[in-house]
């Protein structure tokens, strides 16, 4: 598994969101500026994050977004999976996006890989936003 910049910046940005209060919307043009994250870039980003209802928008003078749950519910795992899809290091041993690769014919390096997949998944399933606050 490999982290994209979109992952890592949607990463950056709902750590931002998950600092401020609940209540409030907050504009991408701030969340990008906070983050060091190009604007343009970051708004792309956010309609990805609010179309996987991780976030809540609000057009207008005091608009911008908000998460869409609370951060102790939100894990690094959807996140990722979200931007990067699986976090197997072979599609071939991925549990939802499960496709054939030529590693499967050696059942010994599936193994090892499935290893990899289960301690990579189980630990960012159990990591959530609030955690990394």
């Amino acid at each position: 598994m490999k982290l994209t910049s979109r992952s890592e910046y949607a990463l950056l940005a709902l750590v931002y969101l998950a600092r401020q209060d609940t209540r409030e919307y907050i504009p991408v043009e701030a969340i990008a500026a906070a983050q060091g994250i190009p604007s343009k870039f970051l708004e792309q980003i956010m309609l990805v994050l609010k179309h996987a209802r991780c976030l809540r928008s609000r057009r207008g003078q005091y608009g911008g977004y908000c998460l869409a749950k609370p951060a102790d519910k939100i894990a690094l795992a959807e996140i990722i999976r979200v931007f990067d899809g699986a976090l197997a290091p072979t599609e071939s041993v991925s549990r939802y996006f499960h496709g054939s690769t030529p590693i499967q014919r050696e059942e010994k390096l599936v193994r090892v890989f499935q290893d990899i997949r289960d301690d990579v998944s189980m630990k960012l399933e159990k990591i959530t936003l609030a955690d990394v606050c």
